[in-house]
C-alpha cells in the first residue's frame, strides 16, 4: 500500500507506542496523526479526540539532533503546542527513550485510569 504524501512518516517511537497501547487494548481510543487545527496543517501523532488529549513522540532528541530540540523546528513546534492548548487540548510529550523503555505507555494509562478514561 501507497503510502499517503500528504502525512508524515511514522517514526519509530510512534510505531512503538501504538504496539505498546495495542499489548495493553488501548488501541481503539486513539487517533492517530489527528488535525487538530481549524486553519493550520498541524496533527498531533496520537489523540484522544472526545477528551482533548494529545500525545506527542518526540524524535531524535537524544544528542540534540531533531528538529524539535533546535532553530525553526522547535519554534514551530512551540506555535503547535501553544495553538493546542488555546484549542483546549493536553498535550503529553514524550521521547523516543521514554517510549521504548515503557514509561510513555505506564504513564498513559495512568492518565487514563486517572481521568476514567481506560
Amino acid at each position: 500500500m501507497a503510502r499517503n504524501p500528504k502525512l508524515p512518516r511514522i517514526s519509530h517511537g510512534e510505531e512503538t507506542l501504538w504496539l505498546h497501547l495495542k499489548s495493553y487494548k488501548l488501541e481503539k481510543l486513539f487517533s492517530r496523526e489527528y488535525s487538530f487545527h481549524p486553519d493550520r496543517n498541524w496533527r498531533l501523532d496520537f489523540a484522544i479526540v472526545d477528551h482533548k488529549i494529545g500525545i506527542e513522540v518526540e524524535g531524535g532528541t537524544k544528542y540534540g539532533k531533531s528538529r524539535h530540540s533546535k532553530g525553526a523546528g522547535f519554534v514551530g513546534d512551540c506555535d503547535k503546542y501553544n495553538a493546542a492548548a488555546r484549542e483546549g487540548w493536553q498535550v503529553y510529550r514524550f521521547t523516543t527513550d521514554m517510549v521504548t523503555n515503557a514509561a510513555a505507555v505506564d504513564f498513559i494509562r495512568n492518565l487514563l485510569r486517572d481521568r476514567g478514561i481506560a
